[in-house]
Formats: C-alpha cells, sequence, structure tokens
C-alpha cells in the first residue's frame, strides 16, 4: 500500500501551503505523502471519509503549561489535546535550569509534541508566581549553559515580568532574560501583567522577533487605543500572542488593537490548571474568540498553525501539511450560528461559527480518549465546574468502555464550551 492513511472529501485549510479546497490528504510512514484532489483509494491501507469536515494541520499552542507534577500551574497535555486538535503544546517557562531534566523526561512520556521555553528563572513555575525575588535564582550564565546542553529541547527563553513576580527588582529579571536569549540567538517570550514594571518601560527592552504575551489584557495594556509604546514595539516586529489565561484577555482591549490595525500574530490559550475549566477550557474555543471580533477562520488558523512554529523555528513541517511534513492533522466540524463567549472578565461576544474537533492526529496515528487527573487541591473551582467535571469523566469512562467510537460519537459527547 502507497498509503498508511487516506483522509477524503474535506476542506483542507492549510495556510502556510495557501490551500482552502476540498482535497485529499494521504499519510505513510507519520508524514503528509499527498494533498491533491481524487487520490486513489486502492492505494490506502485506511480510508477515513472527512467529507463536510475541515482538515487542518495538527495545532501549534504558543503558551501552555505542562508538567502537573512538578509545578503549581501544569496539566497534563494528552486528555485535552486528543479532543481539541493540539498537537504542539509550547511549555512557556514551567521550567527553569534546577527544573529542565525533569521537564524532559515529562515530555518523553507524552503522546504530544512539547517544545519548551526556558524560564530565566532556575526555579521555573514550582509556585504560583514569586520566582524572580531573589536574583540569584535569575543566574544568566547559568540559563545559556542550560540551553547550550538542551538544543533539541529549548526553543526560546521565557520572563514573567509583573510585581508580584519581580518584587523590588524592576526589569533587572528582563535585563538578564534579553541577555540570555541574545546569546543564544533565541526568541524571548514575555509574560506582562500588573505594574511595575510599566509595559511602556518593558517593550523597549524587547527587539524584532521577541514575543509579548498576554496582548490583549486589560490589566497590562490598559482600555482605550493601544498607547504609542505599544504601537512602536508592534512596528518594530515584536510579536503579540493573545496568551488568553485565567486573567489575560479583554474583548474591549483586542478591538482597540485590531481597530488600531494591530491583529495579534499569534493565537494561544495559555492553558493551565486554573484556565482549563474555564474561561480558556481548550485553543479552538479561543479561537472562536477571535472570530467574535472579526477576524475571518483562514486568519485565525493561520495564527494557530504556521505563526507560531514560524516564531520559535519549530522543526520543519510543524503547522503544515506539506508532503514531506509529520503528519500532525486536525479534523474539525464547523457549526455555524451565533454562540456566546467570554473574556476573562465574563464580557460576552458572540462567535459566528465554532469548531468541533473530532479527531487529533500525531505522527498519522489518532489520539485516543484520555481521562484527565482530577483538579489539583490548590485549583479553585466553582461548583459548576466540578458538576461539569464529574458528567465529563462519565462521558469518558463511557467511551473507553467502548469498543469502537467514531468521530461523529465523539463529537456528540464532547460539545465544546464556549463561556465559563
Amino acid at each position: 500500500m502507497a498509503y498508511d492513511l487516506l483522509l477524503t472529501g474535506g476542506r483542507v485549510l492549510d495556510p502556510a501551503g495557501g490551500r482552502d479546497a476540498v482535497l485529499d490528504v494521504a499519510v505513510s510512514g507519520g508524514r503528509i505523502a499527498a494533498v491533491a484532489p481524487g487520490l486513489p483509494r486502492d492505494d490506502a491501507r485506511e480510508i477515513v471519509d472527512v467529507s463536510g469536515r475541515l482538515v487542518t494541520p495538527g495545532l501549534v499552542d504558543l503558551h501552555t503549561h505542562v508538567h502537573p507534577g512538578a509545578t503549581y500551574w501544569g496539566v497534563d497535555p494528552d486528555p485535552a489535546a486528543w479532543c481539541s486538535g493540539v498537537t504542539t503544546w509550547v511549555d512557556a517557562g514551567s521550567a527553569g535550569a534546577y527544573g529542565l531534566p525533569a521537564l524532559r523526561e515529562a515530555v518523553r512520556g507524552y503522546a504530544v509534541r512539547v517544545p519548551v521555553l526556558l524560564n530565566i528563572s532556575a526555579l521555573g513555575l514550582t509556585g504560583r508566581t514569586g520566582e524572580s525575588r531573589d536574583l540569584a535564582h535569575c543566574d544568566a550564565d547559568l540559563a545559556v549553559a542550560t540551553v547550550a546542553a538542551n538544543r533539541d529541547l529549548v526553543y526560546g527563553i521565557k520572563a514573567r515580568i509583573d510585581a508580584e513576580t519581580v518584587g523590588p527588582h524592576g526589569l533587572e529579571p528582563l535585563r538578564r532574560a534579553v541577555t540570555v536569549a541574545r546569546a543564544c540567538e533565541l526568541p524571548l517570550m514575555v509574560h506582562i501583567g500588573a505594574a511595575p514594571p510599566a509595559v511602556a518601560d518593558v517593550l523597549p527592552l524587547l527587539r524584532a522577533g521577541d514575543i509579548v504575551t498576554h496582548c490583549a489584557s486589560g490589566i497590562a495594556m490598559g482600555r482605550g487605543a493601544p498607547a504609542p509604546a505599544v504601537r512602536r514595539a508592534y512596528d518594530a516586529g515584536v510579536l503579540f500572542d493573545l496568551g488568553h489565561g485565567s486573567g489575560g484577555f479583554a474583548f474591549d482591549v483586542l478591538e482597540e488593537q485590531l481597530a488600531a490595525g494591530m491583529p495579534p500574530h499569534t493565537v494561544s490559550t495559555d492553558l493551565h490548571g486554573r484556565s482549563l475549566h474555564g474561561p480558556v477550557f481548550d485553543l479552538p474555543t479561543t479561537m472562536a474568540k477571535l472570530l467574535a471580533v472579526g477576524m475571518t477562520l483562514p486568519e485565525v488558523v493561520a495564527a494557530a498553525t504556521i505563526a507560531p512554529a514560524r516564531a520559535l523555528a519549530l522543526p520543519t513541517g510543524t503547522g503544515t501539511l506539506a508532503e514531506g511534513a509529520p503528519a500532525d492533522l486536525a479534523v474539525f466540524t464547523v457549526e455555524t450560528g451565533a454562540f456566546p463567549v467570554a473574556d476573562v472578565h465574563g464580557r460576552q461576544r458572540t462567535a459566528p461559527l465554532r469548531l468541533r474537533n473530532e479527531a487529533t492526529y500525531v505522527a498519522g496515528r489518532p489520539l485516543p480518549p484520555r481521562l484527565p487527573a482530577p483538579p489539583r487541591p490548590w485549583i479553585p473551582l466553582t461548583d459548576a465546574q466540578r458538576a461539569a467535571l464529574a458528567d465529563r469523566d462519565r462521558r469518558i469512562r463511557a467511551l473507553l468502555t467502548t469498543p469502537l467510537v467514531g468521530p461523529e460519537a465523539l463529537a456528540d459527547q464532547f460539545p465544546r464550551p464556549t463561556a465559563p
């Protein structure tokens, strides 16, 4: 057989390759073998009819937190990946130099791909915050040496710059992160939050290709038209990443940025233990929020596939369906209608469509249903969230005892939530 897998008749949306048409996708040896109309069925070992569905590259989430066994914020990616279409989870600073070996070991056990941003604080995110309050942990030489020994895993540097995290040290942890990023020739992702330091002081230290996450945060960016420093950074090539999270996304701030001609370059979730159960849920739900403010489906898919892959220079083929690329694929039903979606403040907009994931493939293999671990005891949950989690667990357990489960059954079992 020429093909191990053939997806037939779906709408293929691959912004990197300029494709948006009804095409077949063939997989061989874990890689994309062909994307074209009418590929021969006789050459395929397995054929999956995805007519009426949307087929995209596996989604790339530029800002997540994995490694629940050693961090405050981390979640296991696999139980969320199989029903969200996200095949590449960029871990944004969960580990610093002290914890990177343990994160490497954890990554080996995941079904999805996990590139890493090294935290400038060697402590990483073992606690809720405060990792840069002792500058001894922001050891630039140690960070440079850690990157040099882990080039296969580390694709950038991460610094959280807000009053709680840096304490009295202001911009100094950021200056050290800049030093490491420049020495290692890697991009720097900066979390912005409550001042001090002020965003107007943070942005001038960044250069083209660096990344500001939580770019539509009302706390960090303020409300109203973008400040001059924000405009200058955007025009200078600093990349703006959504980084939704539990406190980093406000519709009105995003709408002001869009009105100023400053759409986010990348759409990410900042998915972690305190955002997984709302208000984020997953990347397709976050993508619907961008659709609700007027971005188009091709724009949003690009911002969740090829744009983050390019931002970090991820391995060739990430975020694309190019021939020879890893066969990381997502299959969605596109539901049209009027779907309420909410930001972190509970303010709502209406999305004209939403994506319901039906199947997720990594290297040509479908990810099976996985039952998530219970939330950690320090994660605050409402009664409604606890009831929803209990219902979800019941339905996943039912699926795990069903011998054959098709994409339609999975979609019926797991309608995607849209508001907290």
